[in-house]
């Protein structure tokens, strides 16, 4: 009934609703409910072992839950799964491995391939034409074990760009990376929300949180708070997600008391 009432415009790209998953029977992830508004630029931040990258995990189906539900778009991932893209930790990646970076940018094309078919030449162009847009298009033909930190993850970023997706999911897409590469993937960050598009995005660096992102969702195994940016970034949220490690980063502890 809910379905019927919502148009497809109305319904969320996301929503969570009790999401618990264990590693071994111990639980990592407690409870999580949230719903993500179309078009929005959602920060996930929290403290090392908080969930955040097995929470887009859990949402992409790629590890099992213990109990709860994801819904993409109103349905199953499963069904969904074309318009999701998704850029996983550089740290997960076999850079060995012997691929090119048109080959792997190609790679965000198969979706729309569908079972056995090549990559036609307009898949190609598309593969140049993202990664152009993330200034890699002269490495196109290198072997992707040869390019730096920073490089790297413009690829990535390039083969989630190939995708076309409505929904995608990155983690912690800044890590490593060199200031320039920085300010390049918020940039582009901002174009696919420009373009309707919405993203989850594991963050680990709090000065920049508060400038990057829209919303926000502090996690700490349980969601602490998701909201609105200036909503949910102020001492007692954070003093609620990094309890006494919070002390830690005293300057954003400071500068977060004293706004408040």
């Amino acid at each position: 009934m809910r379905g019927e009432l919502l148009s497809s415009a109305d319904v969320p790209p996301l929503e969570i609703h009790d999401l618990t998953v264990a590693y071994h029977k111990k639980p990592v992830l407690w409870g999580a409910d949230l719903v993500v508004p179309t078009g929005k630029l959602v920060g996930i931040v929290g403290p090392n072992g908080a969930g955040k990258s097995t929470l887009i995990k859990a949402a992409m189906g790629l590890v099992p839950v213990s109990s709860g539900w994801v819904k993409v778009f109103g349905e199953p991932v499963a069904k969904n799964f074309r318009r999701v893209g998704y850029v996983p930790q550089r740290e997960s990646v076999d850079w060995d491995f012997p691929v090119s970076v048109m080959d792997v940018v190609l790679m965000g094309r198969y979706g729309k391939l569908g079972l056995l078919k090549r990559p036609s030449r307009a898949d190609h162009d598309k593969a140049r034409e993202c990664l152009d847009k993330v200034k890699m298009l002269p490495y196109a033909n290198r072997q992707i074990s040869n390019l730096s930190g920073g490089q790297q993850q413009r690829v990535f970023l390039a083969r989630a760009l190939a995708q076309e997706s409505d929904l995608y999911f990155m983690d912690e897409p800044f890590a490593g990376v060199d200031a320039a590469t920085e300010s390049a993937i918020i940039a582009l960050l901002h174009e696919l929300r420009a373009a309707g598009k919405t993203l989850l995005v594991v963050h680990h660096d709090l000065p920049t949180a508060r400038n990057y992102f829209d919303m926000l969702l502090l996690l700490n195994m349980r969601v602490v708070a998701f909201g609105p940016t200036e909503e949910v970034f102020n001492y007692e949220t954070l003093q609620k997600t990094y309890g006494g490690r919070l002390t830690i980063l005293s300057e954003v502890a400071e500068a977060v008391r004293t706004k408040t």
